[in-house]
């Protein structure tokens, strides 16, 4: 695509974005929604993937909030969605949730009334992150990273020549300054030593984040804490001031083919009889944006 070579070109000459740490009271038991939408009128100089660190979003998010917008050239004094709404995961609040098709991570601390939300990178088409339940079964700082036989393999396949065995700690390290390892198996939640594939399904099957977001994590959750990963592109729940939603695109498959969602039987029963709300969902499965919709 033309606007992944344009995002690395850029990305070479990037200055560092403060990012704004997401945490957001838990609400009550019966309610979902946390956070609010920001505004930003764009200036001159813009782009989504400066926006993306600054604000700590992903960057397919901010496509998904603003459909139409060239990531690249932003029209001076346009309102761009900055999506910091959202409404929980279907699921129990506890410890780390992963909701892959909204590319977020939610982190529960016990016996706090908190959720701090991350962005997250997650694996490409065919090197699928898997969905699972496990536990935090290890912390590395300044790991080293060595690849797998499988990725030695596609390596040689697509480049005629052996892969590196391991990479120390360094600015050359793909896994960045630090790594939770999930369970025991080979898959880790890691920082990166490029800003690009945050919020994006660009990994091998990994958990990336922005090293900010990472180190707080290795600082912050206890080895055991418990994880799940998931896959839910629609978010449901009944508020105080109405019905809201939350429309994701589903994750492509191994076989590129595009998935659409549909009008399931949990979704029926939500929207009712209403025939106008029934064409808003309609329209938000069609076409996701990844933001909270009111159906008022």
């Amino acid at each position: 695509m033309k606007w992944v070579v344009k995002l690395s070109l850029l990305l070479s000459s990037f200055i560092t974005c403060v990012s704004l740490a997401s945490v957001y009271n838990l609400p009550a038991a019966n309610s979902r929604l946390v956070g609010e939408d920001i505004i930003h009128k764009a200036v001159k100089g813009d782009y989504f993937q400066a926006l993306a660190e600054n604000y700590n979003v992903g960057f397919f998010a901010l496509l998904a909030a603003n459909p139409g917008v060239d990531p690249f050239l932003l029209p001076l004094d346009h309102n761009i969605v900055i999506p910091k709404q959202m409404l929980l995961p279907f699921g129990k609040r506890e410890g780390i949730v992963i909701n892959l098709a909204e590319l977020r991570l939610y982190y529960y601390p016990k016996g706090e009334k908190l959720v701090y939300v991350f962005p997250v990178g997650i694996g490409r088409e065919g090197l699928e992150t898997p969905h699972l339940t496990s536990t935090i079964g290890d912390k590395r700082k300044n790991p080293s990273w060595r690849p797998t036989a499988e990725m030695r393999a596609r390596y040689f396949a697509e480049h005629g020549k052996e892969m590196v065995r391991e990479v120390p700690a360094g600015p050359n390290n793909p896994f960045g300054k630090y790594a939770l390892r999930i369970g025991t198996s080979e898959y880790l939640i890691h920082g990166s030593n490029k800003r690009f594939g945050i919020g994006m399904r660009a990994s091998s099957g990994c958990i990336r984040m922005y090293d900010d977001d990472i180190e707080w994590l290795y600082n912050n959750i206890p080895v055991g804490t418990p994880i799940r990963i998931f896959e839910q592109p629609i978010k449901m729940s009944y508020e105080q001031d109405g019905k809201k939603i939350e429309v994701h695109r589903p994750l492509t498959p191994d076989d590129g083919a595009e998935v659409e969602l549909e009008m399931t039987k949990a979704v029926k029963h939500f929207i009712g009889n209403d025939v106008q709300m029934l064409k808003k969902v309609s329209s938000l499965l069609a076409n996701p944006e990844g933001v909270v919709v009111s159906l008022n």
